[in-house]
Order: structure tokens, then C-alpha cells, then sequence
């Protein structure tokens, strides 16, 4: 309190109060501001004449740089819906072309079939004639060799018969033909 009771009595000689006469804490100087306005002014006008356009062309760039890759990603994008387009085009036309090729193998395929079942009858009607043939000769060799072997039996059968020996070959062919003959008979008969 001491301190309080001398500051009141130089106080009481001093017609000011305390705080006065200095410099506020609160409100700097004018001084103070004039010199910080200006640095201030000048600060921003160094600001305003190389950071800002800076700024501004980068932004700028930037946006050049969006809008371009936005109109590069529409024309890709037209692009390959025109490839899509042309693709999808292209696979109905080989679609369409391998149906053709298959219709066109599939006839052709008949043809074959049809060529193929025609020389197999042809071959078949060859081997056949070719058998009859063969059968016919057999037929006809078979024929002689039993008339021959009919022919010598019934010579024997009719020396047998007779008792006697058919020496000469005239009778002997003749009879052989008379049995034929009958023989033939026989069979065309039945």
C-alpha cells in the first residue's frame, strides 16, 4: 500500500492522470500506422503486379488444361463409340458372311453327298452286272461240265443197259444229244 499512497501524493502534484502522458498499449502511434500503411500499400501493389497475373495464369492454364482434357476425353469418347459403331458393323458383316459360307458348305457338302451317292449306285450297279456275269459264266461252265458228265454217265449207263460197247463216237454224240435234249425238256417243263 505504500506504493499506492506515494503514487497518489506525486499524483497529487501532477495534474495528469497515470497513463496519459505514454503511449497507449491498446492504439499504436500514428507514426506506427502511417509507415505500416505504407510498406502495406507497397506490399500489395508488388502483390498485385507479380504474384496475382502468376496466379492467374496458373489458374488460367489449369482451367485450359480441364476444359481440354474434357474435350479430349468427348472426342476419344465419340471416337470409340464411332469404333464401337464400325466394330459392331463389321461383326454382323462376318456374322452374315459365315452364315453364307456355311449355307454355301452345307450345299456343297450336299452336292457331294449327292455325287458320292451316285458313283457309289454306278459302282454298285457295275459290280452287280459284273457278278451276274461272272455267275452267268459259271452258270454256263458249270452247264457244260455236267452235260459232259451227264453225257459220259449216261453212256455208261446205257453200255450197262444195252451190255455192249457204244464204240462208235457218232452214236455215242448222238445218244449224248437225245439225253440232253430230254434233259432240257425236263427242266423247262417244271
Amino acid at each position: 500500500m505504500t506504493n499506492v499512497t506515494a503514487f497518489l501524493v506525486a499524483a497529487e502534484g501532477h495534474e495528469t492522470l497515470p497513463g496519459e502522458g505514454e503511449p497507449s498499449i491498446l492504439l499504436p502511434a500514428a507514426y506506427d500506422v502511417v509507415w505500416s500503411l505504407v510498406v502495406f500499400i507497397i506490399v500489395g501493389l508488388l502483390f498485385a503486379k507479380y504474384v496475382i497475373p502468376k496466379f492467374q495464369e496458373v489458374l488460367a492454364e489449369r482451367e485450359d488444361r480441364i476444359k481440354g482434357g474434357i474435350e479430349r476425353a468427348e472426342v476419344a469418347q465419340k471416337e470409340a463409340k464411332a469404333a464401337l459403331e464400325k466394330n459392331n458393323a463389321e461383326l454382323a458383316e462376318a456374322r452374315h458372311e459365315a452364315a453364307e459360307i456355311r449355307e454355301a458348305a452345307r450345299a456343297r457338302g450336299k452336292e457331294i453327298e449327292a455325287e458320292s451317292r451316285a458313283r457309289a449306285e454306278d459302282e454298285a450297279r457295275r459290280i452287280i452286272e459284273s457278278g451276274e456275269k461272272q455267275l452267268q459264266a459259271s452258270r454256263e461252265q458249270v452247264v457244260a461240265e455236267l452235260r459232259n458228265e451227264m453225257g459220259q454217265n449216261s453212256i455208261s449207263l446205257a453200255e450197262r443197259l444195252l451190255g455192249t460197247e457204244l464204240s462208235d463216237s457218232t452214236r455215242r454224240s448222238n445218244t449224248i444229244d437225245e439225253f440232253l435234249s430230254e434233259l432240257d425238256h425236263v427242266s423247262t417243263r417244271k
